[in-house]
């Protein structure tokens, strides 16, 4: 079957595929040999038991949250769980009867056969329970020896981790992929955009054994690699350059902080440092205003949550800002969902809920966004030159002496004027002037207004001068925090509610479940700030932290392969997903530590393993085994996401403006979209259509009105942190291909494009040109063939004429899953 195929025929078959893999993922547990407690058994007992049986319910007797409670003698007089015999259990014997008034779960499916050995292996293995996995301190951990030799299975450390698991389970990985194939794919995960069929072909000509890793070189040195990896980032600290809310006002600056991400990326920040930086970098101390600068606009993060600027109550909506800092730093640096111990106890993970209010007491330093009508006192941070910054002070002083010499002349003049002209001058500052052009020189000598005139004539030199000077300039940023003493008092919140504080006031601290009391050791800071932000961020970019390592590392993993070893990549807690290779995360995570906290270290290692680089064609045996590819004995192919596509048809029509930086533009919507706000069109503006062809990272993203054209291909919504985007395949999508203006005007500038290139080509040279520049790889004398037919029915049966028939062409070749998917 031909590769150019179109989504239309892949929205015909999705319905049926998603529901085969809808009941895989529901119905299909792999069997086991051996049950692992972490990886097999906690999960299934969170999944289906703990409902009933977990900490704030034990029906029956029965708490399965600790080995303690889980063998304890139950309301019927015997332990529910006899450690090593597991025939004689009650807990086997309830999960596998056949009666409906004695089965567990009593509601819901039974457990499959695949669960229930799950649970038999554990029993009769002493039904031992260790510690949760993410809560351990990593080992140090050595690559397997594995059997399998040559570059198609190990290439580097990485693959000895996998095909030990894929030799354990029997599996045979598919070959590498074709090298068009591998650069397409390297070239969309490590910028964002395809390569062009010219670098296609030097690659694939390319002889030197080391073409590969060059290019990886390459494209981590682009400038397109931070634009890509730091839309990653935005989606993890839900970027937006608006509030939210019925006004959703805008959040100035906001587009320093994306351009401060890009610039980390592009510079390979170490991530310690990245994460030092948005935590606590105005307390951080700064070697030049430059850094400064960047300390600063590095603590928007802090300011990019929405913001109510009228809540019905104040006071707890305070608590909410604080709520949203407390799980985007929690979620997105250390992989816990602590938002649930706001209101109680977390019901599997062991965080209290006073653990909880000793991390918002580490940010409570932190002012709230601002006050409504202000929206600038707290959140904007004056960050000018400090060369520049005296000129304005010298130029502000001046002005306040001759401003007070102005006022007290005209002073002198208003208190020999009429009573209803004295009050007009007391209004507002419009009247004032009026009266005084009618009256002051009336009041005044001739010496005195010859001074008044001077005075303002020196004023209007004042302002030509300061016209003059580069502007002050402001960021986004934490520009004001409560002083040490006057920092608010933190207590535990019945029901997490604000007018319902508990006890006596907590101390700042860390999750006790890490035993790192000791590490977490606030002192006032130099520009006398309280500290407390700085020693959560040094504690949780220790090389000793257990997790902030292992969830960065994943959150690569993910991107790079389409999920990651941990596929709950903000949860790695007891309700996470185990890790499928539990080994590799801790060694990569204890790599990335070593080579100094460096991203781009990181995606070199992975992008030059044999996993990332195999094919992602069907292997019949592997998949029956391991229908999610767990074990990644294939390369999993995917949608392009958003931002792709659109910066991809822009690429490949030759549109796209490189241009990087600087205030964000605002895409073409409809007037149909922009009547769904409560002001239609309010806060939208009109960019020049060169700005418009910028990369979609530059894009206005305004809170109640994301562009269609993102929305229908799973960008994701901004008020709270996106750990992984939906990859969908619906309707909505095809119709924007095809029938949207978007693309429709891309299908016009790539005609208009291959024209000018090729003005005298034969017709199969143009089809050719335009399969070449959506796939990245010449076109097959099949694609040739069919785009020809194409157009001959086209001009036949529809009359059209030869250039819209060919504009139509194009609109076909921006709609192939070759265009579309990544393999």
């Amino acid at each position: 079957m031909s590769r150019f195929v179109t989504l239309s025929v892949c929205l015909l078959l999705a319905g049926s595929a998603g529901s085969i893999r809808a009941a895989h993922e529901e119905r299909a547990e792999p069997p086991v040999a051996e049950s692992n407690f972490a990886r097999d058994v906690q999960p299934l007992l969170a999944r289906r038991c703990l409902a009933c049986h977990g900490p704030d319910d034990a029906e029956g007797g029965l708490m399965l949250g600790s080995r303690e409670t889980a063998l304890a003698v139950t309301d019927s007089g015997e332990p529910a769980i006899l450690p090593g015999d597991a025939a004689h259990s009650p807990l086997l014997a309830r999960i596998t009867s056949d009666s409906e008034w004695d089965r567990m779960p009593p509601e819901g499916e039974p457990l499959t056969e695949d669960e229930v050995e799950i649970l038999r292996n554990w029993i009769d293995g002493g039904a031992n329970w260790e510690e949760h996995w993410a809560f351990e301190k990593p080992e140090p951990v050595d690559p397997p020896a594995v059997e399998a030799t040559g570059p198609a299975f190990v290439r580097n450390p990485i693959d000895q981790f996998v095909q030990a698991r894929l030799e354990a389970a029997g599996l045979e990985p598919n070959p590498p992929a074709d090298p068009a194939t591998l650069l397409r794919r390297l070239t969309f995960d490590l910028t964002g955009l395809p390569p062009t069929p010219e670098e296609t072909a030097a690659f694939v000509n390319d002889d030197d054994p080391r073409r590969y890793e060059r290019t990886v070189d390459r494209l981590l040195a682009s400038p397109r690699y931070g634009e890509k990896w730091g839309r990653h980032w935005l989606d993890l600290v839900r970027y937006a350059e608006t509030n939210s809310f019925e006004r959703d006002g805008e959040k100035p600056n906001a587009w320093k902080y994306r351009d401060y991400v890009i610039r980390s990326f592009n510079e390979d920040k170490p991530y310690d440092r990245f994460i030092l930086e948005q935590l606590a970098g105005d307390e951080l101390p700064a070697e030049s205003p430059e850094q400064r600068a960047e300390n600063l606009t590095a603590t928007a993060f802090y300011r990019l949550g929405i913001w109510d600027d009228e809540p019905a109550d104040p006071e707890q909506a305070v608590y909410d800002e604080l709520d949203d800092t407390v799980r985007t730093v929690a979620e997105g640096v250390l992989g816990l969902t602590v938002g649930c111990a706001r209101c109680h106890d977390h019901k599997l993970d062991p965080i209290p809920q006073a653990d909880y209010y000793k991390m918002v007491a580490v940010f409570r330093d932190v002012t709230p966004f601002d006050n409504r009508g202000r929206n600038s006192g707290n959140n904007q941070a004056d960050v000018t030159p400090p060369e520049v910054a005296e000129a304005h002070r010298a130029l502000d002083v001046e002005q306040a002496r001759w401003e007070s010499k102005k006022r007290e002349i005209e002073q002198k003049g208003i208190a020999q004027m009429s009573g209803p002209d004295q009050r007009a001058t007391e209004g507002d500052e419009g009247a004032r002037r009026r009266v005084l052009r009618r009256e002051l020189h009336k009041h005044l000598s001739e010496q005195e207004m010859a001074d008044y005139r001077e005075t303002v004539e020196h004023l209007k030199g004042l302002r030509a001068r300061r016209e003059a000077l580069p502007p002050r300039e402001t960021t986004l940023a934490v520009a004001k925090t409560y002083a040490p003493g006057e920092i608010p008092d933190t207590f535990v919140l019945a029901r997490g509610s604000a007018h319902g504080a508990t006890g006596d006031p907590l101390e700042p601290g860390v999750p006790e479940l890490f035993g790192d009391d000791e590490q977490f050791a606030p002192a006032p800071t130099a520009d006398g700030s309280a500290g407390r932000r700085l020693a959560f961020a040094r504690w949780a970019t220790s090389p000793e932290n257990r997790l902030t390592a292992r969830v960065a590392v994943n959150r690569v993993w993910q991107h790079h392969f389409g999920r990651g070893l941990v596929r709950s990549s903000n949860n790695f807690g007891k309700l996470g997903t185990p890790p499928t290779h539990p080994d590799l995360l801790d060694w990569l995570a204890d790599r990335f530590v070593a080579e100094g906290w460096s991203l781009k270290r990181l995606h070199k290692l992975i992008v030059t393993s044999a996993a990332y680089r195999r094919s992602s064609g069907p292997n019949a045996v592997a998949a029956a085994e391991d229908p999610l590819n767990d074990l990644f004995w294939r390369f999993d192919p995917r949608r392009l996401t958003a931002e792709e596509l659109r910066d991809a048809s822009l690429a490949v029509t030759g549109e796209l403006n490189l241009e990087m930086y600087g205030p964000s533009f605002y895409p073409k919507l409809s007037q149909e979209v922009l009547a769904g706000q409560s002001k239609p069109g309010d806060g939208w503006g009109n960019s020049p259509e060169e700005q418009r062809a910028r990369r979609a990272i530059y894009a206005y993203i305004k809170r109640s009105l994301i562009d269609p054209a993102l929305a229908d291909f799973d960008f994701p919504e901004t008020d709270a942190a996106c750990e992984a985007r939906f990859n969908t395949v619906q309707p909505a999508q095809a119709l924007a291909l095809l029938n949207g203006d978007f693309t429709n005007e891309r299908a016009i500038a790539l005609a208009e494009r291959i024209q000018t290139e090729l003005p005298d080509a034969p017709e199969a040279d143009r089809v050719a040109r335009a399969v070449a520049l959506t796939t990245s790889r010449p076109a097959t004398d099949a694609a040739v063939q069919d785009g020809q037919k194409f157009l001959a029915r086209m001009r036949t049966e529809f009359d059209f004429s030869e250039e819209k028939a060919f504009e139509l062409w194009c609109l076909v070749a921006l709609n192939v899953n070759s265009f579309l998917y990544l393999d």
